[in-house]
């Protein structure tokens, strides 16, 4: 059983989508949200997505994500207990100027970077909107490997930002039909470093994730083969960090002209796929039927989550989204005895509470009703 790790006790909103203010008491261990479509359910999840580094579940820009009507920015306050103690963390974009795009960050009190909450706590999230991940484009794809990634390892959204800054440098000087060979060299050199660093991060969690799914045991969640396709990532392992950085500045180099037709940049891990494949069945994950891949998606999920539990020493708080609809109930008694093995504080949302019924006296169960909450069961 993977250590419990910190849980929410209360969660404050304020200006937050369709909550203007909201105080909510919440217990370790399963927590039920429901209530009828549209009535904020994913709302209360989408704020707790934000104690963590990112946009959040949605990716929204922070300014949809005030209240209607606010002039003062939203405001997501959390009282934490942990293994270490008891702690507190906020975010959001109340008392900013206008015309930031970004958002604050405070723990204990003190300011702080949206990096440094994964130094007291990770959260993780499977919703609808993921069902189409194996179907889908392979941007889809990268963002959910990088989300992986960045939850065990908090350098990694910088080192994504630094390359996606520098990338955009390097096409914007390919549009405006730049020649500035010293300008260039500058801007490959840093996207060889970190892009040889994102790849290398990337092939470490699918290492270590895979290492992970080989020890589980067979279940109603199938195992998964994960593998990477990517310029970069074919070349850690076999080759130095320094030889790959080389090779990835040369390519872009030699490339220039190349891409300057294209218009972009067109070598490098901002074109890499994370494939996976239904290892019962040996079959591509996106030739699955769409239970089969939800199945998948959900044990790659856990497998992450107990990787998180091990690495850094506590549970994951754990978020699904809509997830007893899509699951039979044999799938969904066997999810809500390997949640409560993990000893995660795991929020889970439905339009009927019914679906949860195995759970009822033994998760903390409240109703969604457009901007209020209030409890029904507890355990």
């Amino acid at each position: 059983m993977t250590v419990g790790g910190p849980y929410i006790r209360n969660l404050a909103l304020t200006d937050f989508r369709n909550y203007s203010a909201l105080s909510l008491d919440l217990r370790p261990g399963l927590v039920v949200f429901s209530g009828e479509n549209g009535a904020g359910k994913t709302n209360l999840l989408e704020a707790i997505s934000l104690l963590t580094p990112g946009r959040g579940l949605r990716r929204a820009p922070y300014a949809d994500v005030a209240r209607e009507g606010s002039t003062n920015g939203f405001a997501v306050h959390a009282e934490m207990d942990g293994p270490t103690g008891t702690f507190d963390v906020g975010t959001g974009t109340a008392g900013l100027d206008p015309g930031d795009t970004g958002r604050r960050v405070r723990i204990n009190a003190a300011r702080a970077t949206a990096d440094e909450l994964l130094e007291w706590l990770r959260v993780l999230w499977l919703t609808p909107a993921m069902d189409s991940l194996f179907t889908g484009p392979a941007g889809d794809r990268r963002r959910y490997l990088d989300r992986l990634v960045l939850a065990v390892d908090p350098g990694h959204g910088r080192r994504a930002q630094d390359y996606e800054k520098a990338m955009r440098n390097r096409n914007r000087l390919l549009s405006d039909g730049s020649r500035d060979r010293a300008y260039f060299e500058a801007i490959e050199v840093q996207m060889a470093e970190t892009g040889t660093a994102i790849a290398a991060a990337r092939v470490e969690m699918v290492r270590l994730l895979s290492a992970m799914i080989d020890r589980l045991p067979d279940g109603p969640f199938p195992q998964a083969d994960l593998a990477l396709d990517g310029f970069l990532e074919a070349m850690v392992g076999s080759s130095p960090a320094i030889e790959i950085e080389e090779r990835f500045r040369a390519a872009l180099a030699s490339g220039r002209e190349r891409d300057r037709a294209a218009g972009r940049t067109l070598d490098g891990p901002h074109r890499s796929d994370l494939i996976v494949r239904h290892r019962p069945k040996s079959m591509p994950a996106e030739l699955c039927s769409t239970g089969e891949q939800k199945a998948l998606l959900v044990g790659i999920m856990l497998s992450h989550a107990r990787l998180c539990g091990e690495m850094a020493g506590g549970a994951p708080i754990l978020m699904l989204d809509e997830i007893a609809a899509h699951l039979d109930a044999g799938r969904r008694a066997a999810l809500f005895s390997i949640l409560d093995e993990l000893g995660s504080q795991t929020f889970m949302t439905g339009t009927e509470a019914e679906l949860f019924s195995s759970i009822r006296g033994h998760a903390q169960f409240l109703t969604v009703d457009h901007g209020s909450v209030r409890h029904t069961f507890e355990p």
